[in-house]
């Protein structure tokens, strides 16, 4: 009987794995048609937005992924101030050019007509950048909220985008993407929050947070 019940025992499992390798290979079939026919190169504009945690971050993984393959990336900081940045310090050790609004966060300096001019200062920069056929990605973090409050005109934003290099990637990130944005990109990710530690009263952490 025990015999008989290892037996079964070994047939049930030979048939898990033949079924098993059987929707894996249908699976591959598949994705293996899909690259087939993907076959334009182009540059993307990717777009990371959400109320989640995380969209920076996603961004400057593709900055340090750029860099890592030996390519050229540049960022472009909005609402960002004075404050140590790991990103920053790191990317900037490597080659990488920043140009930071460094105002910090609008209710903190409460002056529009500041914040409008460091946006724009950052702004002109970021232009270069698009213009420049060298630099493989532009990362314009935090973008978006220059959009909303109207610091920065839509138009040209999208005429910038349109006219840059054809091969360079643009990400940006930030919450509220207007919807023109969205409509333009190739990819939009959305991140959500589930839970946040700051809502928990949990202090910002160095390394995760900044």
């Amino acid at each position: 009987m025990q015999q008989c019940a290892a037996a079964d025992c070994g047939s049930d499992t030979e048939q898990k794995a033949q079924r098993h390798q059987q929707r894996q290979q249908k699976l591959k079939e598949k994705v293996d048609e899909r690259i087939a026919a993907a076959t334009q190169d182009k540059g993307l504009l990717l777009v990371i937005t959400g109320n989640g945690k995380g969209k920076s971050t996603a961004g400057f993984g593709m900055v340090c992924r750029t860099v890592g393959h030996g390519m050229r990336a540049a960022v472009a900081q909005f609402i960002k101030g004075s404050w140590a940045c790991g990103e920053r310090d790191l990317l900037q050790s490597h080659g990488v050019p920043f140009a930071v609004m460094a105002t910090g966060f609008t209710w903190e300096t409460q002056n529009r007509a500041l914040d409008m001019a460091a946006a724009q200062a950052v702004w002109q920069q970021a232009k270069q950048y698009l213009q420049d056929p060298a630099i493989h990605l532009v990362l314009l973090d935090e973008l978006t909220y220059m959009l909303t409050y109207d610091y920065i005109v839509l138009d040209e934003v999208l005429d910038a985008l349109n006219k840059r290099p054809q091969g360079q990637h643009v990400v940006i990130t930030g919450r509220g993407c207007h919807r023109s944005l969205i409509e333009l990109a190739d990819t939009v990710s959305e991140v959500q929050s589930v839970k946040h530690a700051f809502d928990a009263g949990i202090r910002v952490q160095q390394g995760i947070d900044w």
